[in-house]
């Protein structure tokens, strides 16, 4: 059986969020354990579900996607990230 990468999604825009949790549904190797609309949310979320990979907007409301990078990295160095 093969191992599934599971995937945070960070995004204050819904639509996106959204499309992209579908894309990634299609996949069998991934799934989306997590969405998120700002940085304080994914620093949450990252820290309960530990995620293999996050997908990071870095404009977002309040915590900026680079200052959510940075307090997640403390905690979970070895979550990696893809910024949108």
């Amino acid at each position: 059986m093969t191992r599934q990468v599971h995937i945070v999604i960070v995004d204050d825009h819904p639509v996106v969020c959204f499309g992209l949790a579908a894309l990634i549904s299609l996949q069998p190797d991934m799934v989306v354990i997590g969405e998120a609309g700002s940085g304080e949310e994914a620093c949450a979320i990252c820290l309960e579900r530990v995620p293999d990979v996050v997908l990071m907007d870095l404009k977002l409301p309040g915590l900026s996607g680079v200052q959510a990078i940075r307090r997640i990295r403390e905690t979970h160095p070895g979550i990696r990230f893809i910024v949108l």
